[in-house]
C-alpha cells in the first residue's frame, strides 16, 4: 500500500501536503503558498543561488545540512526532511551568520542577501573551517551583482565570533523521527508523483507506467517545467532510495549507486582520482553537487556532460536495472544525440569505475567561465606510461560531436609510440581531422578543434613538469 502523502519539517513544525500539483517547485510553494518570500526566484534554472534554502536530513542520529536551488527542486522530494528558510535562522534574533553580514556591511540591495546567508548558514551549522577554499566552494553558487564578495567573504570569516541563541535540534530530531518513511504515491490532475525507499517497489511501479521520468536532483528535468512550462506525468523521485544511494570500492572498483549525490562521492574520488574530484568544483556549484548524481549525468546523455568523458576514459560500466540486470561498458552505451541503450522501463543502477593507481589520469574542462558554466570542449586522457612510451591511452572528448566520443585513431597512432613532442604533434593533426564539431554559441567548429589539439600539447607538458596545474 503507497502512502498518498508527503511529511516534511517546514523549519520547525511538521507539515502534511498531498493535494499540490506535482510539479510545484520548493521555490513556488515557499511564495506562493507559505508566503515566505525571503527566498527570491533569479534564473529558475539553479544559476544564480538567489532561491538558495537549507535541506536536513536525519543522518546516525544527526541532522546533517545541505544548500540546494528551490527553484529547481521538486516540492515532493521534501519527503522526511527538513527545508529551512531564511525567515527561521535567528528564532527570534539574529543567527551569528544574520550578525556577521551586518557588522561586515555584506549586503547592498539585499535581493542575493537570503540565498547567501542561507550559504553560509549551511557552513555554520556543519562547522565547516572558513578558509579561502572553503568560501569559494559553498558560495560558488551564489551571484552577487552590487555589493562585491569581499565583504560577504569578510562576513563568513568573522561568523564564528558570534553566539548564537539556544538551538531547536533536538526538537527538530524528533519530528524528523516521527516521519515514516514508506513508500509514496501522490496523484493530482492525471500527474503523479512516486517515492520509492526499496528497489523492489521502484521496479515494479516503474515497470507499470510508460512514458515517466526518473528523478534525482532535477538539474535538467525541472527546466521542462521552469523554463519550457511543461507538465510532467508519472515522475519517480529515486534521490531517497537507499538501494540506488551508496559508495562502496571492492575488487579495485569503486561502486556508486546512480541516485548518490556528487558531494558524496567527491571525498572518495579525491583519494583515488584527485583530478577527476577536482573537476567537480567546476562542474557546478555547491547547490549543484548536492542534488546531481552521476546516474542523471549518464540518463540525460548530454554530449557536454563534463561527468561522462571521465567515466569512459576510465573504462567504467554501468549495472542497468528492469525485469533484469545487465552490465554495460560505457563506451557502448550512447547511440546518438541523447540516446542511448537504455530501453523502457530500465534505469541505471550503479556505475562501475575501475581502480588503476599506475594510470595518469586528466580532466580538461574549456569554459567560458571558470565555475558553473557549460563546457566548449572537454577532454579526459587516462594514460598508463611506461620507459615514455604509452603502453595504454584512452582519449574522450565532450562538445566535440553528437555523444561524448572516444579518439580513437590517436590511441590508435599513440599506443606503443614514445611520449615526445614529435609524436604528439603527429596525433594533433590526427584528432583535428578525427572530430567535426559544430559551430553554435559557445564555440566555433575551428576553435574546438584547435582546442582538442592544444590539450594534447597540453598534457605532454605537464607530465614534462613543464606546468603542474591540474585544469
Amino acid at each position: 500500500m503507497l502512502n498518498s502523502k508527503i511529511e516534511f519539517v517546514l523549519n520547525n513544525k511538521l507539515v502534511s501536503i498531498k493535494d499540490l500539483d506535482t510539479n510545484t517547485t520548493v521555490l513556488n510553494y515557499l511564495r506562493n503558498e507559505k508566503n515566505l518570500t525571503g527566498t527570491k526566484e533569479g534564473c529558475a534554472s539553479g544559476d544564480c543561488g538567489a532561491c538558495t534554502a537549507v535541506i536536513g536530513e536525519l543522518k546516525k542520529n544527526k541532522i546533517e545540512y545541505r544548500s540546494i536551488n528551490t527553484c529547481i527542486t521538486f516540492l515532493y522530494t521534501l519527503n522526511g526532511k527538513q527545508l529551512v528558510t531564511v525567515e527561521n535562522l535567528g528564532n527570534g534574533s539574529l543567527h551569528p551568520v544574520q550578525k556577521a553580514m551586518v557588522e561586515s556591511d555584506g549586503s547592498q540591495c539585499g535581493f542575493c542577501t537570503p540565498g547567501i546567508v542561507m550559504s553560509m548558514f549551511c557552513m555554520y551549522e556543519n562547522k565547516v573551517k572558513p578558509t579561502n577554499e572553503n568560501i569559494d566552494k559553498y558560495l560558488s553558487g551564489n551571484l552577487c551583482r552590487c555589493t562585491g564578495y569581499i565583504p560577504i567573504k569578510n562576513s563568513i570569516k568573522n561568523m564564528y565570533n558570534y553566539k548564537r541563541s539556544n538551538s531547536n535540534q533536538k526538537n527538530i530530531l524528533t519530528l524528523l523521527k516521527k516521519i515514516k518513511r514508506n513508500n509514496i504515491m501522490i496523484e493530482n490532475n492525471e500527474s503523479r508523483f512516486f517515492i520509492h525507499y526499496n528497489l523492489k517497489g521502484l521496479i515494479e511501479d516503474y515497470q507499470k507506467n510508460k512514458n515517466s521520468y526518473l528523478l534525482v536532483g532535477g538539474t535538467d528535468l525541472a527546466l521542462e517545467v521552469t523554463k519550457k512550462r511543461n507538465n510532467l506525468k508519472n515522475i519517480f523521485y529515486i534521490g531517497s532510495n537507499k538501494e540506488l544511494n551508496f559508495i562502496k570500492i571492492k575488487n579495485k572498483k569503486i561502486h556508486i549507486g546512480s541516485a548518490t549525490p556528487i558531494s558524496d562521492i567527491m571525498p572518495k574520488l579525491q583519494k583515488i582520482y584527485p583530478t577527476f574530484s577536482k573537476m567537480f568544483e567546476r562542474y557546478g556549484s555547491e547547490q549543484i553537487r548536492n542534488s546531481a548524481s552521476l546516474g542523471g549525468n549518464l540518463g540525460s546523455a548530454s554530449p557536454i556532460g563534463d561527468s561522462l568523458p571521465v567515466l569512459i576514459a576510465l573504462n567504467s560500466q554501468i549495472v542497468i536495472q528492469g525485469k533484469k540486470q545487465r552490465t554495460v561498458l560505457l563506451d557502448d552505451y550512447f547511440i546518438s544525440y541523447r540516446k542511448t541503450k537504455l530501453k523502457n522501463s530500465e534505469f541505471i543502477k550503479e556505475i562501475i569505475i575501475p581502480i588503476n593507481k599506475e594510470n595518469v589520469l586528466k580532466c580538461y574542462k574549456i569554459s567560458k567561465r571558470i565555475d558553473d558554466d557549460i563546457s566548449s570542449v572537454f577532454m579526459a586522457i587516462n594514460a598508463n606510461v611506461k620507459n615514455n612510451t604509452f603502453k595504454s591511452i584512452k582519449i574522450v572528448c565532450g562538445g566535440m560531436a553528437e555523444i561524448p566520443k572516444i579518439a580513437k585513431l590517436t590511441q590508435k597512432y599513440l599506443l606503443n609510440r614514445k611520449f615526445n613532442e614529435e609524436n604528439i604533434n603527429k596525433a594533433k593533426n590526427i584528432i583535428a581531422q578525427e572530430f567535426n564539431p559544430i559551430d553554435d554559441m559557445r564555440a566555433s567548429k575551428e576553435y574546438r578543434k584547435k582546442i582538442s589539439q592544444n590539450l594534447l600539447e597540453r598534457f605532454l607538458h605537464e607530465q614534462n613538469k613543464i606546468n603542474t596545474d591540474i585544469y
